[in-house]
Order: structure tokens, then C-alpha cells, then sequence
């Protein structure tokens, strides 16, 4: 902030976590500047097939976006869904959507109303408050961590509560003041998510090549020279003539579901025991166990024909198809879930590294979703497993295909991890801006 200057004069706020705030600035809450939840009696006077602005969860942005492209009629919402009318700056009260800075002012709604969902606060400002600045001090500190703190209920089901948002209290400048702070916030905000945009955009872009690297290499092979046939497998396409293709069934030599419910129970877990692998615990073709879901030694010998080797290959049975790890020296003797299946393979004809890379491409995931069809959420299962066909290069053709995508997805990760350090910059940048204007940190009105 060191580019922009101080103003002349400050005064103790009063507030110890505020600190001085400019001499001209009054303290208020925010019950004094603004109506929380306002009367949906306007809007009950109107006929029921009014159509008015429908605002999920899902239509709420996290740097003040709104979604309006769903409606609906007044019948269909009058009663259940929280009223927001034109100009209401709306915050989402419940956890995690508040800790993600969900919250808008809600502009250009159907016939100037909307319907949200019940988990936000809308507040509508009084003559003496601009309601964009209202919006810009609700969205960052010392609001946000300082409402974080004071969240009632327990784990998902944490809530603010109006109580804590009527009465939080803030430095407020004149209102032509406010419009000047929220005109320069406006501005340069937007200067930051054009940039967040950007390399948001870039990150998008790494995964596709990286999915097309991968996909190339495990259907197409690392030689551009070699002649191709077809594979006889839609989903598929040509693969190189001297490779052969196989169903999983054909190249594993066991394939097995964890323990039935009637053997694991939910009160068999304990603190500090041996891992049970279930579809949550495998992320990008590793496995990363949950303290809190572990067994005793007694449950282990009881399951041991649950137990993983290394080099078996443990996938998930529902969720996302085809998601799947390696087992490596590490996890050996760690127990297969309920959720998941262990494929141990036959080493000599396919690489349990280039099963993980194969499962990771769109052409695979597409081919379990279409043979899992009327099948419950699409479960995964052994038959299905067994079915898929893979294509097979000679198993030193795999180990280097495998060399290869390992060198060159790194250099992807490396690229992408950076370009997310920018973007965590950019927010930082961008709510440490907001707070410092709206909190009379900086002077910004000559920069309008």
C-alpha cells in the first residue's frame, strides 16, 4: 500500500482491533446504516406468475459475481427463499460460503427482485450509506475473520448470525466519501480479477495439455513415425500397429473388493492404527491416509486378506470413475476399504505406473461411465474392471512412457504451482486493498 498516502489526520477509533481511523470518520454499526432481511411485503402485493431472479448458492460469486440466468414466478418462491430486491447487498452466512467470500450487490434482478436461497443475509442501506462500500467492507478483514470467530453451530452447519452483523461496528466517512473509496475500489479491483482471470485461464489451459500429453502417450505411443492400426475400440481410435490391447482381466491376476459392511463397521476404527484406503484418501494417483480412519491390530489379522502389496493398483468404487493410486513400499500391509478395489497385476505384461497414467485420461473415465451405465450411480465393480481394454505397448515401452510423463508432467506442476502462487498474490493484494480504504488505512480520493 506504500504507493498510495495516509490521511492527514487520524483519531482512536475507540475499537481495539480497528485502531485510529480518520479524524472526520463517525463509528456505526451497521443496523444504523442498513436494514437486515427486508419485508418481502412489496413483493407480496405483485401477481404470482411475476417473474423474479432465482439466486442459489451456486449463482453467488466469491468476488461479487451474480449468476442471473435462472427464474422463476413469485408462486414458486414467495414462501421458503429469502427475499433480496434491487440494490441489496446480499453475504452468505453459512460455512464454508462465507470463509470463500461468497456475496454480491444484487444489480439488474428480474423486474427488480429475487429469491435466494435461505443460507444469506441480505441487508438494503439507508439514504446515508452507499451501498457498494457497504458491500466492500463486508467482503474483507476485519469483518470476515472477526465474523469467522464468532460463527455459532457445529462443523458444516456453522452459521453468522445477524445478531453479530447488525451490531458490527465500523468507521464510516461521509457518504460522497464512501462513493469515492467505492469508485476507486471498483476500479482497481477490477484491474486484479482481469488479471486473476487471466491466470486462471492459464491454469486451465496446462491441465488440458496435460491431459493431452498423457492420452497421447499411453493410446498413441512416443514415436510420431510408427504406423498405426485401428483398435477395433470406438473410444479408442488407431494405436500403434505393433501394440497389442487387452482387458484389465486378461493382465491382473487378482482383483478384489474391500470388506462388506457386516465386516467393517463404523465403531471398528480407532486412533492411530493401520490405514483403511477408501475413494477419498487417493488423490492424483497417490494415496494420502485419514488419521481417523485406521483399525487395530486385531481387526488387521482379521481382514488380512484385505491387506495391499506393493505395486497393486487400489480403485475407487463410486464417486469419480476411474479413480484410482499405486500402492507403493510405503503402503504395503495398509488395508483396501469397503469404498474401493485392489488390482495386484501381472508385472511381466503391464506396469501398474502406466495402469495409473492410462486411468488418468478422458478416453478411459469415458469408457467405465458408458459400461457402468444402469448401474447405481454408476458403481464400479469388478466385472466392469475386468471388461475395460487397455492398450498394451511392450512392457519396456511402458517404463519409458511412464520416464517420460513423469519428467514432463513435472515441469507442468512446477508451472502451474507458480501460476497459483501469483493468483493467491492477486486476492491478497486485492483484500488487502479493500481493508485498507474502507478502513481509512489509505486516502484515495485524489485517485479517482
Amino acid at each position: 500500500m506504500s504507493k498510495y498516502r495516509p490521511y492527514p489526520e487520524y483519531k482512536n477509533s475507540g475499537v481495539e482491533w480497528l485502531g485510529e481511523v480518520p479524524s472526520h470518520w463517525r463509528r456505526v454499526r451497521i443496523k444504523n446504516v442498513a436494514s437486515l432481511n427486508p419485508s418481502k411485503g412489496s413483493a407480496r402485493g405483485l401477481p404470482e406468475d411475476t417473474a423474479a431472479s432465482f439466486l442459489p448458492m451456486d449463482a453467488i460469486g466469491a468476488r461479487g459475481e451474480l449468476d442471473l440466468s435462472s427464474t422463476k414466478t413469485l408462486g414458486e418462491v414467495l414462501d421458503g427463499y429469502t427475499y433480496v430486491g434491487e440494490g441489496d447487498v446480499i453475504i452468505a452466512k453459512i460455512t464454508p460460503c462465507f470463509e470463500n467470500g461468497k456475496g454480491a450487490v444484487a444489480l439488474n434482478l428480474k423486474n427488480g427482485i429475487a429469491f435466494a436461497t435461505t443460507e444469506v443475509i441480505p441487508l438494503r442501506c439507508k439514504q446515508s450509506q452507499n451501498t457498494k462500500f457497504l458491500y466492500y467492507l463486508l467482503s474483507c478483514p476485519p469483518f470476515r475473520p472477526l465474523a469467522e470467530g464468532a460463527m455459532y453451530g457445529a462443523g458444516g452447519q456453522k452459521r453468522v448470525s445477524d445478531n453479530f452483523v447488525a451490531n458490527f461496528p465500523f468507521p464510516a466517512p461521509p457518504k460522497h466519501e464512501q462513493t469515492q473509496i467505492a469508485a476507486f475500489l471498483d476500479r482497481e479491483t477490477a484491474k486484479i480479477d482481469r488479471l486473476i482471470e487471466k491466470q486462471e485461464k492459464l491454469i486451465e489451459l496446462l491441465k488440458e495439455k496435460r491431459q493431452a500429453v498423457i492420452s497421447h502417450a499411453v493410446t498413441k505411443g512416443l514415436d510420431p513415425d510408427a504406423p498405426m492400426k485401428d483398435s477395433g475400440v470406438e473410444w479408442l481410435g488407431e494405436i500403434p500397429a505393433h501394440w497389442g490391447l487387452a482387458p484389465l482381466g486378461y493382465v491382473s491376476t487378482t482383483m478384489q473388493t474391500g470388506p462388506f459392511g457386516s465386516q467393517l463397521h463404523a465403531e471398528d476404527y480407532c486412533e492411530g492404527g493401520t490405514p483403511v484406503i477408501n475413494p477419498a484418501h487417493m488423490v492424483a494417483g497417490k494415496i494420502f491416509p485419514d488419521d481417523n480412519c485406521t483399525v487395530d491390530d486385531a481387526m488387521v489379522a482379521q481382514l488380512a486378506h484385505h491387506k495391499l502389496l506393493p505395486q497393486d493398483v487400489i480403485f475407487a468404487r463410486r464417486g469419480e470413475l476411474g479413480r484410482c493410486a499405486l500402492v507403493t513400499e510405503k503402503e504395503a500391509g495398509w488395508l483396501c476399504g469397503t469404498g474401493s478395489v485392489k488390482v495386484t497385476m501381472d508385472t511381466n505384461r503391464l506396469s501398474p505406473e502406466y495402469l495409473v497414467i492410462f486411468m488418468r485420461t478422458t478416453s478411459a473415465r469415458d469408457a467405465l461411465s458408458l459400461m457402468s451405465k444402469g448401474s447405481t450411480m454408476e458403481n464400479l465393480n469388478t466385472e466392469i474392471l475386468r471388461q475395460l481394454r487397455i492398450p498394451l505397448p511392450r512392457i519396456k515401452d511402458q517404463l519409458l512412457i511412464v520416464d517420460f510423463l513423469n519428467n514432463h508432467l513435472e515441469k507442468l506442476d512446477v508451472l502451474s504451482e507458480r501460476i497459483g502462487n501469483a493468483i493467491n498474490l492477486l486476492k491478497e493484494r486485492r483484500t488487502a486493498l479493500i481493508s485498507a480504504a474502507v478502513t481509512g488505512k489509505i486516502d484515495v480520493r485524489e485517485e479517482v
